[in-house]
């Protein structure tokens, strides 16, 4: 039997909304493999694997996988003032809209928007210790996500790593014998170690009279937290915060954009004007910046939180509200068994932390199922159930869950 032309066949997928040229690519494989009938699945397998909102059913808040914090930003299709003064009629800079606010927000003198949170830690040191020695707890020296670890982004920026201590104990005694340019405190975000152990808090380091750079990593911006209405959670006591990092007397900190911020994926340095003024003009900060989407996502974010309007950030939004509510909800779906789960906050924030939600129990894994759902919906499998943990989905899209959940079921 002679196989359809390749062109016919791809205009048969039309419906699927594709363009036309991706679609050809379908039904020539399709073809290629001696099964033309394959194309219409293959056509929405190509269609799955595009950017796509889903429903995060996890309880995991900032789910790495799934883009981290969710942000709620729309752009009109306009051209902005992103370097230009409109007082001045002359040339601005992108670093003037959503750093000041940000650095206004956490009471830092100024602060720079790069890319991402590793990109942060990069400029700061190639900026301040390119060539010269930076000392680093043993402890300290974490893999973050996708195998990337500490010591290779610090070989990028071109600065010596000096390592002190050991890996459960560190003294100020070693920073000081190190005699390093430089100091370097990270946070280990995503693993703790409990026991015979001892660190040095960026008030001890603050006294050795060497620059003193904290990677707080999470991106709390105040441990206050005076966005919140009822002040901080429980489940975030303990995690260190920027404004206070910086007043127990680091000199520059940086952090993610896109964890407990609650914005874009973006890193953030905070601190002193000079150092900050110092890493904007080294070579690498054009490298790393930032384009006007995220710097708008990220100015919508600063000042939310200077009108103190924590609803406003869909993370603090889904964070804090109370499991009596999520339970409620989870009887409305009508679907499943209403559970008790705990929730976490994800991307390396707050390990070992749990925050108390609710949300629904299907017997049997049924997590294709959810993921072939109009949107996906994604959830966790655990003990032969499939939870959807509704700490994570926005009540909008609740009617989305349980129609998935019952098509699941039936």
């Amino acid at each position: 039997m002679r196989p359809p032309s390749v062109d016919a066949l791809a205009r048969e997928l039309a419906v699927t909304g594709l363009p036309h040229p991706l679609l050809v690519d379908v039904a020539r494989a399709a073809i290629d493999a001696g099964a033309p009938e394959s194309a219409a699945a293959r056509a929405a397998d190509l269609a799955r694997a595009l950017l796509q909102p889903v429903v995060n059913a996890t309880g995991v808040l900032l789910h790495t996988n799934l883009g981290r914090a969710p942000v709620d930003v729309s752009v009109p299709a306009r051209f902005t003032n992103l370097e230009f003064d409109l007082t001045t009629g002359r040339r601005g800079s992108r670093h003037g809209h959503a750093a000041t606010l940000l650095a206004r927000a956490a009471g830092a003198e100024a602060a720079l928007v790069v890319n991402n949170g590793a990109a942060a830690v990069m400029l700061v040191l190639a900026a301040l210790a390119r060539d010269r020695d930076v000392a680093v707890s043993r402890g300290e020296l974490v893999e973050i996500g996708g195998g990337f670890r500490v010591p290779e982004v610090m070989a990028q920026s071109g600065a010596r790593l000096r390592e002190v201590g050991t890996t459960n104990r560190t003294r100020l005694a070693d920073y000081a014998a190190a005699d390093a340019d430089v100091v370097l405190k990270v946070h280990q975000s995503n693993y703790r170690i409990v026991g015979f152990t001892e660190a040095v808090d960026v008030r001890q380091l603050a006294t050795l009279g060497r620059p003193v750079v904290v990677d707080q990593g999470s991106g709390l911006l105040d441990a206050a937290t005076p966005w919140l209405a009822d002040g901080p959670p429980a489940w975030l006591r303990g995690e260190p915060a920027v404004k206070q990092t910086l007043a127990a007397g680091a000199d520059l900190v940086t952090c993610s954009g896109d964890k407990l911020l609650g914005g874009p994926q973006a890193g953030v340095i905070f601190g002193r004007r000079d150092l900050v003024d110092r890493c904007g003009r080294h070579p690498l900060a054009r490298a790393l910046r930032p384009g006007q989407l995220v710097l708008a996502a990220l100015q919508e974010t600063a000042m939310a939180y200077l009108r103190r309007d924590g609803d406003a950030i869909p993370f603090w939004r889904m964070a804090t509200v109370p499991a009596a509510e999520l339970r409620r909800r989870a009887a409305a779906l009508g679907v499943g068994e209403v559970i008790d789960t705990v929730a976490v906050a994800g991307a390396g924030s707050l390990p070992g932390f749990e925050i108390p939600s609710a949300g629904i129990a299907l017997d049997g894994d049924h997590s294709e199922g959810l993921r072939m759902a109009d949107p996906p919906v994604i959830g966790r499998v655990h003990q032969a159930r499939t939870l959807l943990d509704l700490r994570t989905v926005d009540p909008a899209d609740d009617p989305l869950v349980a129609k998935a959940a019952a098509a699941c079921m039936s």
